[in-house]
């Protein structure tokens, strides 16, 4: 009985080693290469780009290329049978329940229309959907169309049961969350990365960038360019070095149709008019920590305008902000005034 007992002993130690060792590799940091692993898709109505600066991260990348197609699926306007498409097929008939991620979406955009006295407002589909710009059959439409439009459009009016996790909105009224679920998207794709261990590397949702870490080539953080917003995607007019830092960029370049007299209708619409915004602002780049965040403020001071857009930047802690002018003129929050680098001669610092 004693051998049996001096047997079992010994077994369990053998058994536990390897287990002790297995959760010692968990809590190893992964080793940091210089050229990343990268996967790129053509998801979320953009170019999707992920890179890993970490070996053998297969699993990784196809669960966050999973997650991605999860939330695209579930948050789609047109998809029949996601949660969005279901709560504006429903609307003025009955409450529809979604998924937590739905849930969740929908509470952060009635705070940031809160936070922005309506300027951003998730109810404005309403009105984008008779524009429809950036799709193939995008319009002009008619003042009495977006005149009758106006009276849907009222985030107050939407109806949350967080114990049923339950969505109602009125006749009529409609969802669009395309001004923020690449942004939500983009910190689920962090979370994902972050799970399996991933310290250092670059989310790239086509306009939201999310980096994570320092750059393997420099301590001081990622070299991020700001968009040139007369020019094509991915040519700059300057950069900012940046670490575990979210870059989120709008502009009137992005997409845009243009009327029958010649008149040029970007896609930032005004839920006060209906109407793309005018003012002088061509682009913005925000950086903030998360990306929904980004999300937010880069509608909502785009639609404030260059000074008032700048005070709310000003004011709010751990945001910045690059304001872009159709003059050529470059505006930067007071945390970028010595860390903007200029790089192109057709623009200039304005003080």
């Amino acid at each position: 009985m004693k051998n049996y007992f001096l047997k079992l002993l010994i077994l369990a130690f053998v058994i536990l080693l390897p287990l002790s060792a297995c959760r010692s590799e968990k809590k190893a940091e992964l080793e940091v290469i210089d050229k990343p692993e990268t996967r790129t898709e053509s998801l979320l109505h953009t170019v999707v780009q992920l890179s890993i600066y970490h070996e053998n991260q297969d699993k990784t990348m196809a669960d966050a290329i999973a997650y991605i197609k999860d939330m695209e699926a579930l948050l789609s306007t047109n998809l029949e049978g996601s949660d969005v498409y279901k709560i504006n097929h429903a609307a003025g008939k009955e409450a529809v329940k979604v998924r937590k991620e739905t849930f969740e979406i929908l509470e952060a955009a009635i705070g940031m229309s809160q936070n922005s006295q309506g300027k951003f407002d998730v109810t404005i589909g309403a009105v984008s959907n008779l524009w429809k710009i950036g799709d193939t059959d995008a319009r002009v439409p008619a003042p009495e169309e977006i005149s009758a439009a106006l009276a849907n459009i009222d985030y107050r009016k939407i109806k949350l049961n967080k114990a049923e996790q339950t969505v109602y909105i009125e006749e009529g009224m409609t969802l669009e969350l395309g001004a923020i679920s690449k942004g939500f998207i983009a910190d689920g794709v962090k979370d994902v990365f972050e799970k399996h261990g991933v310290t250092r590397a670059i989310i790239n949702l086509g306009g939201n960038v999310l980096v994570m870490g320092t750059s393997p080539k420099s301590p001081d953080g990622w070299t991020v360019g700001v968009q040139n917003p007369d020019a094509v995607r991915g040519e700059t007019v300057g950069a900012v070095k940046v670490i575990d830092s979210s870059v989120v960029t709008s502009g009137i370049y992005e997409r845009y149709i243009e009327g029958k007299d010649g008149t040029i209708y970007h896609h930032i619409l005004d839920p006060k008019t209906g109407y793309p915004v005018e003012n002088n602002i061509s682009g913005v780049t925000v950086y903030t920590k998360t990306s929904l965040q980004g999300d937010e403020l880069s509608t909502s001071i785009f639609l404030l305008g260059i000074e008032e857009g700048m005070k709310l930047v000003n004011k709010t802690a751990e945001v910045e902000a690059v304001f872009i002018d159709k003059d050529g003129g470059i505006h930067l929050s007071k945390g970028l005034k010595n860390r903007f680098e200029l790089r192109n001669e057709d623009y200039r610092i304005v003080d």
